[in-house]
């Protein structure tokens, strides 16, 4: 039987948090998981942001034990419209419509606040006794029967793997010398909550305009979040206006079917880009989440990809350990690469596909696509697969986001 060290993941945010619970349920304390982030030392996590959890990913926070702490500030999304106008039209007809639900009583995705949900992985990690430390992974050194992790604050870790979970700027990534190919789109998406006088009654709205989406999803309460899709320039101009311009270029956009909008935070606008890396392995290294890939969020799938990449790991590392083989060797890390990457390059065509043919003023792409939309909307079976596709429940399922433990 392998002797197995230690498994340090580099990056604590959703991928690397989610990563260590999944390993330590797996695996047990016999085998150390550390997990090293700067932002570990920022309490509570300051991030504004919402996301969509699919119901694959919510069935492996739940699976973790992670989901009871955030279960009563996740909105879930009753059902999901679909639009596709011009900006200055005066109504935007609603093209399709999905029901909610995957299951019976099980919706398809929640709306949840990023730094909620940061905070319960983290205090669900330090229950576990996983160990955490505020500091980057500075440096490591692989070898044959090892990999020697050094962080920033000088300690020196000797580990079977190490796990890249540290974002789209990867030095992990950068330092194994494994490239990326991909391209920066022209736009940059706009993120914001906003409330509003009238019940969202759980409903999240995609309209499709030429600069591109806007979503409005739902959160807890008379509130939303909205993800908004302009050219580069368009939005650096957008928030850049007063706070009485912003909410006319708002309401424009919003419309007043759920009554008066008021802006809750200040708005952000962040680049969009597309990449993939090359390989989502080196020698006794795995890149998982932004690390791996970054992709168009028209889809809302960029952070429920990355969630799929820690099921998969967990899935191998776990199996891998039971067989009594070496957790870092190249033939498990292997068998993580084939089960994910074809996986992702599907997905970032398929979310190109439909930002060239939404985002643009082609007459003919819009007729075209209208049709398209209207006949699944016609076509029951078609939608169910688009639903259980969108929550990720279609091909090869890990484990954990079918809810079953490792």
């Amino acid at each position: 039987m392998s002797v197995q060290g230690s498994i340090v993941i580099g990056g604590g945010a959703f991928a690397g948090l989610a990563l260590a619970l999944a390993l330590r349920q797996g695996l047990g304390p016999e085998i150390p998981v550390v997990v090293a982030d700067p932002a570990l030392g920022t309490r509570p996590s300051r991030d504004r942001r919402a996301t969509a959890i699919v119901a694959a990913c919510r069935r492996l926070f739940e699976t973790i034990g992670a989901w009871g702490d955030v279960r009563g500030e996740a909105q879930p999304i009753l059902d999901m419209v679909v639009t596709d106008s011009k900006l200055e039209d005066a109504t935007r007809p609603v093209f399709l419509n999905f029901a909610g639900d995957v299951a019976p009583g099980e919706p398809f995705a929640h709306m949840v606040e990023n730094r909620r949900l940061i905070d319960a992985l983290v205090v669900r990690a330090e229950a576990e006794g996983i160990d955490l430390r505020a500091t980057p992974v500075a440096s490591y050194d692989a070898r044959s029967d090892g990999i020697d992790v050094t962080l920033g604050d000088g300690s020196v870790i000797a580990a079977s793997l190490l796990v890249a979970a540290d974002g789209a700027r990867s030095k992990l990534r950068e330092r194994a010398g494994i490239a990326t190919h991909g391209w920066e789109y022209d736009q940059s998406g706009i993120v914001v909550t906003v409330g509003h006088e009238r019940d969202h009654e759980g409903r999240a709205e995609e309209h499709f305009l030429p600069a591109g989406p806007f979503a409005i999803l739902p959160l807890t309460g008379k509130r939303s979040s909205l993800v908004w899709t302009e050219r580069r320039t368009e939005a650096a101009r957008i928030i850049a206006l007063s706070d009485e311009e912003f909410h006319a270029e708002l309401e424009q956009r919003f419309g007043l079917h759920l009554g008066e909008v008021k802006v809750l935070d200040k708005p952000r606008a962040f680049p969009l880009s597309y990449f993939v890396a090359r390989s989502f392995i080196a020698e006794r290294l795995a890149l998982v989440g932004d690390a791996a890939h970054v992709i168009h969020p028209i889809a809302g799938q960029g952070l429920n990809m990355g969630l799929k990449d820690v099921a998969a790991l967990a899935e191998v590392v776990v199996d891998a350990a039971r067989l009594g083989m070496d957790i870092g060797g190249a033939d498990v890390l292997e068998r993580y690469q084939r089960w994910r990457r074809f996986d992702t390059m599907a997905m970032g065509v398929a979310t190109n596909s439909l930002n060239f043919l939404f985002s643009n003023q082609s007459t003919l792409l819009r007729t075209v696509r209208d049709i398209g939309l209207g006949l699944v909307d016609r076509a029951p079976p078609l939608k169910n697969l688009f639903i259980r596709q969108a929550a990720g429940l279609t091909g090869e399922v890990p484990r954990l986001l079918k809810g079953e433990a490792l």
